[in-house]
C-alpha cells in the first residue's frame, strides 16, 4: 500500500486517532508521519498538577495573606516548600501534608469536593461502616458536650450511644447466626 500523503513511498505505519469519538485512520510513509509530527513520542500532557495547583493559587483559592505565608512553610521531614510543592505538584514526604495541611485543605476541597477521603464500599458492608461512623460521630459530639458542661445533651446523646450499640450487636449475632446456618447446611449435605 502507497502512503496517503505522497503517494510515492510504501505506507509502514498506521495511525489511528479518535477524536470526539470519531475515528479516522492514516497510513503514511516514515518520512510523511515525520513530517507531520505524528513519530513525536515525546508526549508532554497539556494538563499538569504543577499547572492546576499554580492556578488555583493565583485565583485565590487561599487568601493572599495566607498563600504568602504558606509559600514560605516549609517540611520538616523533607525541606520541601510550599512554593516548590506548587511548582512541582508533589510531595516530597509522608509529613508533608501535615506541613501543609492548611495550605491544602482548600485546594483538595476544589479538586474533590471534599478534603476527608472517604473511599468506596463493597454494598456488603456499607451500612454497618455507616452505622459505625455515625456512632464515632456522637461519641465525638457527646465528648464536646461533657467539655463545654452541656450534661443534658450529653446525656441524651449517650443513650443514642448505647441504643445504637445494642442494634450494632444484635445485627452481628444475627449475622452469626445465619453464617453458622449456611455451615451447618453445607456440612449436611455433605455428609
Amino acid at each position: 500500500m502507497l502512503c496517503q500523503e505522497c503517494r510515492k513511498n510504501e505506507a509502514n505505519i498506521q495511525i489511528i486517532k479518535s477524536v470526539n469519538g470519531i475515528q479516522t485512520e492514516d497510513f503514511l510513509c516514515e518520512h510523511c508521519a515525520r513530517q507531520k509530527e505524528e513519530l513525536d513520542f515525546s508526549f508532554e500532557p497539556k494538563f499538569s498538577l504543577p499547572k492546576l495547583f499554580t492556578s488555583m493559587l493565583n485565583q485565590g483559592v487561599l487568601g493572599s495573606r495566607d498563600s504568602m505565608h504558606s509559600a514560605k512553610t516549609q517540611c520538616s521531614s523533607c525541606g520541601l516548600s510550599f512554593a516548590q510543592f506548587s511548582q512541582v505538584g508533589r510531595l516530597g514526604c509522608s509529613e508533608c501534608f501535615n506541613a501543609f495541611k492548611k495550605s491544602l485543605k482548600p485546594i483538595l476541597r476544589c479538586i474533590h469536593a471534599s478534603s476527608t477521603h472517604t473511599g468506596k464500599l463493597p454494598s456488603r458492608v456499607r451500612q454497618r461502616v455507616k452505622r459505625l461512623r455515625d456512632l464515632d460521630q456522637l461519641k465525638e459530639e457527646m465528648q464536646v458536650k461533657v467539655h463545654n458542661e452541656e450534661f443534658e445533651e450529653a446525656a441524651y446523646l449517650r443513650d443514642r450511644i448505647r441504643t445504637m450499640e445494642n442494634e450494632i450487636q444484635k445485627n452481628e449475632i444475627q449475622k452469626n447466626e445465619l453464617k453458622g446456618q449456611v455451615n451447618d447446611d453445607e456440612s449436611e449435605k455433605g455428609d
